[in-house]
C-alpha cells in the first residue's frame, strides 16, 4: 500500500510517499482510509518537537476517516461500518490499524472529509469549553487564532453553546471566512485588539478567551478577561510559552485553565467516547465542519507546508487519489 513515510526529522522536506507492507491488525480494527485530518502535532512530529517522538521511518497522521476492513470479534466494529478514528501514527495511509477503543461511528450526515476534520480538534475545544471552561449559553467567547484548525472548531463549538463570539485574527483577508463559521464580531490581532474587545463587551470583559497562540497575545489575553472570567490554555502555536504573576489571578478572580485533550485521555480514555457522542448530538443539531483545503494523500508535504507557513484557513484533510 502507498503511505507517507517521515524518512528524517526535517519536517516536510523529510516526508514522501512510499509503498509499505499492510498494517498488522491483530487486535485491531483494520480501516481503509477515505480522508486524514492535517493537524499541527503532525508537524511537531516530522520536526521530532512533539511528545511523542518516534524514530524514522514512521507514518505520520492521527485523525482518519474511513470503512472498516475488519474488527475483532466483540469490537462493535464490522467490515463497512463507517468510522472516524484517532491513532498517534499511522493516518497519512492507505490503511491503518487502530485499537477499538480510538474507533467511532461517522454521525450519518457527515462526508469522509469532515468526519476527519471532526476529531483532535472538536474534541479539544469540547473538553475545553464544556468540560475544563464550564460554558455557559450567554457568555462571551474570544477566540485567538480565530482562522486555524483550533481556532474555527471554537467558533464553531463556542455558538453551538449558545455563545457571543469575538474571533481574533493575524492574518487579514478571514473576516468573511469566521463569519461563515459563526463569528460574531471579527478583530484584528494587532496592538489595538484589547480595546476594541473591550468596547465589544461593554467594558465588560469576556467570560472565556481561548488561547492557542501563547507568545506575546497572553498578557493582553489576561487582561481582556471578565471578573471570574476563564483563559484557555490549548497551545503555543505562536512559538513562545508565557507566565503570569499569579497576584493578577487573585485580585482579579480569573481563572488561567488547562486544557492538554491528550494528556486527559491517558487519565480517563473513556472520556473519548463521551465526548464523541456530545459531538454526535451536535451534529444532529446542524453542526458542520468547515472544510476548506483538501490535498492529496501524495501531496502531504505540501499540506504540511503550508500549514506551517500559516496558508490553510480552518481546517485540511488529505484525500485518497
Amino acid at each position: 500500500m502507498k503511505a507517507v513515510v517521515v524518512s528524517e526529522l526535517s519536517g516536510p522536506a523529510g516526508m514522501a510517499v512510499q509503498e509499505v507492507p499492510e498494517p498488522d491488525a491483530a487486535g485491531k480494527v483494520l480501516i481503509d482510509v477515505r480522508a486524514t485530518g492535517v493537524c499541527f502535532p503532525d508537524l511537531l512530529i516530522s520536526y521530532g518537537k512533539y511528545q511523542l517522538r518516534p524514530e524514522p521511518p514512521f507514518i505520520p497522521g492521527a485523525e482518519v476517516a474511513g470503512v472498516v476492513v475488519s474488527a475483532p470479534d466483540g469490537s462493535g466494529f464490522a467490515a463497512g461500518d463507517r468510522v472516524l478514528a484517532m491513532s498517534d501514527l499511522g493516518g497519512y495511509a492507505e490503511r491503518v490499524a487502530i485499537a477499538a477503543a480510538r474507533v467511532m461511528p461517522i454521525p450519518a450526515d457527515l462526508s469522509f472529509e469532515e468526519a476527519a476534520s471532526l476529531i483532535i480538534n472538536y474534541q479539544t475545544m469540547e473538553f475545553a469549553l464544556s468540560r475544563r471552561a464550564g460554558l455557559v449559553a450567554g457568555e462571551t467567547v474570544v477566540v485567538l487564532g480565530a482562522a486555524g484548525g483550533v481556532g474555527t472548531a471554537a467558533i464553531q463549538l463556542a455558538k453551538a453553546h449558545g455563545a457571543r463570539v469575538i474571533a481574533v485574527v493575524r492574518r487579514s483577508g478571514a473576516d468573511d471566512f469566521l463569519r461563515e463559521l459563526g463569528a460574531d464580531e471579527v478583530v484584528a490581532l494587532d496592538e489595538g485588539w484589547p480595546a476594541r474587545v473591550g468596547e465589544l463587551t461593554g467594558n465588560r470583559g469576556a467570560n472565556v478567551v481561548v488561547d492557542p497562540v501563547g507568545g506575546d497575545a497572553f498578557d493582553d489575553a489576561v487582561r481582556v478577561l471578565a471578573p471570574e472570567g476563564r483563559l484557555l490554555v490549548i497551545g503555543f502555536a505562536g512559538g513562545g510559552i508565557p507566565s503570569v504573576k499569579v497576584n493578577r489571578v487573585l485580585f482579579r478572580n480569573i481563572s488561567i485553565v488547562g486544557a492538554a485533550w491528550g494528556e486527559f485521555l491517558r487519565t480517563d480514555p473513556a472520556a473519548l467516547a463521551r465526548t464523541h457522542a456530545d459531538l454526535t448530538e451536535l451534529v444532529a443539531k446542524g453542526l458542520r465542519p468547515l472544510v476548506k483545503a483538501r490535498y492529496p494523500l501524495a501531496d502531504a508535504a505540501r499540506a504540511l507546508a503550508d500549514l506551517e507557513a500559516g496558508q490553510v484557513l480552518g481546517k485540511a484533510v488529505l484525500v485518497r487519489d
